[in-house]
């Protein structure tokens, strides 16, 4: 077995986790809200869509990752530790990002006119997975 992607592959591998976990979680808020609503259904949906962007910067850590592998500047052990705490900091960030936007799904539901203000927490969230993108890009 080729060891040297195995760092690469669990950055994508715990960011996809985190992204299936949160959304689901969140667009389970939104059937729930979709079955009670006449209208706006479209924003639901969109906002129980919001934890998948974890699973793309996983995606790419796995691709810069593996490149640097394979070009000697990133050792397999050093891609190891990044693809795991990144990884889980991508895994996390989604779960709970998937927490934040179900209950602004709720909230939205009971009164409209808050929908804005519920992104400001979903991004507040989002950048910490961003912060773990950017400094596991910085170490290699």
């Amino acid at each position: 077995m080729d060891y040297t992607v195995l760092g690469p592959a669990i950055s994508l591998g715990l960011g996809c986790i985190g992204s299936s976990i949160g959304c689901g979680i969140a667009g389970m808020a939104s059937h729930a809200v979709m079955a009670r609503v006449e209208e706006g259904h479209g924003k639901f949906i969109g906002m129980s869509a919001l934890p998948a962007s974890q699973s793309i910067y996983g995606f790419v850590l796995m691709l810069l990752m593996s490149g640097a592998v394979k070009e000697g500047s990133l050792s397999p052990e050093n891609a190891l530790g990044i693809g795991i705490f990144s990884g889980l900091a991508l895994l996390f960030s989604s779960v709970y990002q998937g927490k934040c936007a179900a209950s602004g799904i709720q909230a939205a539901a009971k009164q409209p006119a808050i929908l804005g203000k519920t992104f400001a927490a979903l991004g507040i969230v989002e950048s910490f997975s961003l912060f773990a993108f950017v400094f596991a890009l910085l170490l290699f």
